[in-house]
């Protein structure tokens, strides 16, 4: 039993300022899942947190796109981008993660989105589908073979971490009251959660965790 618990890992992407409550790019209720990841914090021997960290002309704002909007989707290189409100910016307080979220059991902060032609939805891989982040090889590297994923938001970042988790051969759990999502285009988050779970990942509430 100790050798399946040291095999967990819990995954919190990008709890943010700039996407809760008051940031550039807020979730609705984004902050209302920091209390619930704060309790389950202590069930994981291994946690990791990710932070967008985007240079300010990121391919992702809309303001680098001059007579585009936010939520326009253009041509990025060949991958369809969904362009968004200036967000997350490196050094920029909206950036930060959220002050109530508890850093201190963090063992890593993986930042992604670096690159100014690239976004990054998924903790594993930007969005080439080709540049991993290194968290795969992080994982493999302490054993870990299950992970629990939370977070922001449900239908972008914490989607493409759990799709991609599983497709690496981790056993994924969602933590459901745990994640808020953007919900565009209409019914995405729901879509996002049928897709999670038809994908193999298991959906649970934080209160059946223990």
């Amino acid at each position: 039993m100790k050798k399946q618990a040291a095999q967990r890992a819990l995954l919190i992407v990008d709890v943010q300022n700039d996407f809760c409550p008051g940031g550039s790019l807020a979730v609705h209720e984004g902050d209302s899942i920091i209390a619930v990841i704060n309790r389950i914090m202590p069930l994981f021997p291994r946690i990791i947190a990710t932070q967008d960290w985007h240079p300010p002309d990121h391919v992702s704002f809309a303001s680098a796109h001059p007579g585009r909007m936010p939520l326009d989707v253009v041509d990025a290189g060949g991958i369809q981008q969904v362009l968004w409100p200036d967000h997350c910016v490196q050094g920029t307080r909206g950036a930060e993660l959220h002050p109530r979220l508890d850093a201190r059991p963090l063992g890593l902060i993986l930042r992604k989105g670096m690159r100014r032609s690239l976004d990054s939805y998924s903790a594993f891989f930007e969005n080439d589908r080709r540049t991993g982040t290194g968290l795969r090889q992080y994982l493999k590297g302490l054993a870990v073979r299950e992970l629990f994923v939370c977070g922001l938001a449900t239908d972008y970042c914490v989607k493409a971490s759990v799709l991609d988790a599983h497709r690496l051969g981790l056993r994924v759990t969602l933590v459901t009251d745990a994640c808020r999502g953007v919900d565009f285009p209409r019914d995405s988050v729901r879509e996002a959660l049928d897709a999670m779970r038809k994908a193999g990942a298991a959906l649970v509430d934080s209160a059946a965790l223990g």
